[in-house]
């Protein structure tokens, strides 16, 4: 069955580089949930070395850092969202839904000229 959606990428660039997207957003919601970047790499099925990279892209284009690490030790290390981290994930959060609330109805009648399968 066919069906006719809307999905976005809202993506915030730093001249070049994208500092925040989906995917960061994805990352930094499983860091929160896990307290890792090995932990919440391996929960989106990506390298550790691919998660460390976009923490740093980040980290890189805000004014703080948006995750913050700590060393391992007898207990391991971790890693958590900052509050600058959190502020950032649900501004974009909400900025995508912004997105998709002012095309909502212009896609419903795009759609309604698409070949659909009910």
């Amino acid at each position: 069955m066919t069906q006719a959606r809307l999905k976005f990428h809202v993506r915030i660039m730093a001249e070049n580089e994208i500092a925040f997207g989906p995917g960061k957003a994805e990352l930094l919601e499983a860091i929160q949930r896990t307290g890792s970047i090995s932990q919440a790499a391996k929960s989106m099925s990506m390298s550790y070395r691919r998660a460390w990279q976009l923490v740093e892209t980040m980290n890189q284009c805000f004014h703080s850092d948006l995750v913050e690490t700590q060393t391992g030790g007898t207990h391991g290390g971790g890693a958590m969202v900052t509050e600058l981290g959190q502020l950032v994930l649900n501004k974009f959060r909400i900025m995508e839904q912004l997105a998709i609330q002012a095309v909502e109805s212009e896609f419903e009648e795009l759609s309604s000229y698409m070949k659909i399968n009910d």
